[in-house]
């Protein structure tokens, strides 16, 4: 493997090829590395540390050891001063942080105001502001057992977990990255945070601003990066780590529930989803259809809660397909670091198979490509997809059931609001969804119905630091951001005290 010593390829991106253990930013004690790759140009940005078990062994022991022998569990005033220079050190770093999630995803620079990184930034004081003014203890009051015949007064106390182990996806990095580690620091947790080898500098960096702009104690947070899967399973199955809080596959989420059985670990999963944009009758496909094609194609499709699902009702379906066709065949994609793209590449050569081979197995069975469907020959450098659209798809196909994670787009026809309300609901996924009608009170009858954890209605948009967010059925367990996701990173304690 390369030497960690060597100079970033592109040395205008902003990056921390280093691992973060026990307050230091060290080496993979094997001299391990990895490359980073830039998905919009196959060029190599850099190196980073590529981690062994001995490695996570340190990681999770300083993290243990931070929890049990600091007081950053019990001490909310130091927790919330070392928030608040993370966040002013965010956003001081903003605009290279911007430059790296560039060139690190291939995120397009005008989707980075967004969820990427300006948005996200915002994750971070609005739950320091959470902590302060949370109901650590909450009173009871007095009451006269019938069991022991004694009068108690009562309280309910919320700890924190333990040592929370974050394991993190590469398609939003740094907003998934800071909904979990910012919480659960929050909340008197120690964290190890490992992400995904995709995207590792997005982790690093937050390791290198902690270490260098705060006042967080040594081992309360530590970063390890690994192209090793193995490695990052012993975070699941180590004794010492408390939680495990997950973002990726459904398939990955069954492995880690899985590995953490036998020590019974608390397990927050974040999984995936084939989100339905029911489209009723009496809807406007000027305002839907662009919102549509843009929801879509967004980071190249590579989101769990995009709506790949567009059903529409039979009489607008003949226009709905020729107005989403149009959208697709001409949204503006490529190059990210041009400010008039809306869509980049995939993360990588792999994941582009994924998708062109999900795409080949919706051809062979039959469904009908009506846009896309390939690599676009403009674009011979970089992961790159065609914006694709299938129609007149069978709800029960595995293009109508399966996850692309690229940016394709299913039709289906329905006949009435039952009808959608069946498909939409027909999924292993209950994430996310939307919904649009002239009507809102149909919109909103129809919104109740539909068995996921968030849903738009005529334009609406949920995302926001104080919004829960996760899903229904195998979308996940539990709630990331707001009051419910902080509290995923509690405990409850009942003390009762003879009066």
């Amino acid at each position: 493997m390369s030497d960690i010593s060597a100079a970033p390829a592109d040395t205008s991106v902003f990056s921390e090829p280093r691992l973060l253990i026990g307050g230091a930013l060290v080496q993979a004690r094997a001299g391990r590395t990895f490359t980073n790759i830039n998905p919009a140009t196959e060029q190599v940005l850099g190196l980073v540390a590529d981690a062994g078990a001995d490695d996570m062994d340190a990681a999770v022991a300083a993290a243990r050891t931070a929890f049990d022998t600091t007081d950053w569990s019990t001490n909310t005033q130091l927790r919330l001063r070392c928030l608040r220079q993370l966040s002013e050190a965010l956003e001081r770093y903003k605009e290279d942080l911007r430059g790296l999630t560039v060139a690190e995803i291939g995120a397009p620079v005008s989707l980075t105001h967004g969820p990427h990184l300006d948005a996200a930034l915002g994750i971070v004081s609005y739950t320091a502001d959470l902590a302060e003014k949370y109901a650590w203890d909450t009173d009871h009051g007095v009451y006269d057992s019938p069991v022991t015949y004694s009068t108690s007064r009562r309280v309910v106390a919320r700890e924190p977990v333990g040592v929370v182990a974050a394991i993190t996806p590469w398609n939003v990095p740094m907003q998934i990255n800071l909904a979990k580690v910012v919480p659960a620091l929050a909340a008197g947790n120690t964290v190890v945070l490992k992400p995904a080898p995709d995207s590792p500098w997005t982790a690093t960096v937050l390791g290198r601003l902690v270490a260098e702009e705060t006042d967080i104690p040594a081992g309360v947070f530590n970063v390890v990066t690994t192209s090793d899967n193995q490695v990052a399973q012993r975070l699941a199955e180590d004794p010492r780590v408390d939680m495990i809080s997950f973002t990726g596959s459904t398939a990955v989420g069954r492995r880690l529930m899985a590995a953490a059985a036998p020590t019974i670990k608390k397990t927050f999963l974040e999984l995936g989803g084939k989100s339905a944009h029911i489209v009723c009758d009496d809807a406007d496909l000027g305002k839907v259809i662009p919102m549509a094609a843009t929801v879509a194609c967004f980071h190249s499709g590579q989101g769990c809660a995009i709506d790949s699902r567009l059903l529409v009702a039979r009489p607008l379906y003949d226009d709905a397909v020729a107005a989403m066709s149009e959208a697709l065949a001409n949204f503006p994609y490529g190059d990210p670091t041009d400010p008039s793209v809306l869509m980049g590449p995939q993360i990588s050569a792999v994941q582009r198979q994924r998708v062109l081979d999900l795409i080949a197995v919706g051809v062979a069975e039959g469904q009908k490509v009506a846009v896309g469907g390939g690599v676009p020959a403009h674009l011979p450098t970089g992961f790159f997809t065609e914006p694709t659209l299938f129609v007149d798809v069978d709800p029960d196909s595995a293009v109508a059931q399966q996850e692309f994670f690229g940016p394709v787009a299913v039709m289906i026809p329905f006949d009435t609001d039952d009808d959608a309300v069946r498909i939409a609901n027909n999924s292993i996924y209950g994430l996310a969804g939307s919904v649009s009608s002239g009507s809102l009170d149909r919109a909103m009858g129809i919104a109740r119905r539909v068995r996921t954890g968030s849903i738009n209605v005529n334009g609406g948009q949920y995302y926001a630091p104080d919004m829960p967010f996760g899903g229904y059925r195998q979308s996940g367990l539990g709630r990331e951001m707001g009051v419910p996701g902080f509290e995923e990173y509690l405990e409850t304690k009942v003390i009762a005290v003879g009066v």
